[in-house]
């Protein structure tokens, strides 16, 4: 392998993640976590997200999508049948993983992670927010319109494999 291939691997960017869907009166429901911060606020469309994050290449992905789960929600990962949606690249080049699993969650029962960052840009001053703002239950259509456009495909995925 050639020295700009490996530093190219080590620098690629992962991601692993649990996306819950559980069987609603107008079909499959999907929750979604809009991304926290100042960046995020103010928008709707492209600003929701599998409960995801990042992980070292050593970690599995499996037991990154649970300890992210956690991370990202304040709350275990539900038990259940794993299904693999497979990986997507994001447009940033990230490479996401995730798996579907069928469970029920209350929204408001959450606590989300952190993070800190400086705010206003350029002030010298750092405030803290939450990895992710708020989650909800989307229908399939809806979450199409709402999701990261690359994450899409796992709502495909998804709808392929639960008739």
């Amino acid at each position: 392998m050639s020295e700009k291939h490996q530093v190219g691997e080590r620098r690629q960017r992962r991601s692993a993640g649990l996306l819950l869907f559980r069987r609603g009166e107008g079909g499959l429901e999907v929750l979604l976590g809009h991304m926290g911060g100042p960046f995020f606020a103010r928008h709707d469309a492209g600003a929701w997200t599998v409960p995801k994050g990042e992980y070292a290449p050593e970690e599995p992905a499996w037991e990154a999508a649970r300890r992210e789960f956690e991370e990202e929600l304040g709350l275990p990962p539900p038990d259940g049948e794993a299904v693999p949606l497979g990986e997507v690249r994001q447009s940033g080049g990230k490479l996401v993983t995730v798996w579907a699993v069928e469970a029920d969650l209350d929204p408001a029962s959450i606590t989300p992670g952190t993070f800190r960052m400086e705010w206003p840009p350029r002030s010298g001053r750092t405030a803290e927010f939450p990895e992710l703002d708020r989650v909800e239950w989307f229908g399939l259509d809806r979450a199409r319109e709402v999701i990261v456009t690359a994450q899409a495909a796992f709502l495909d995925r998804l709808a392929e494999h639960s008739p």
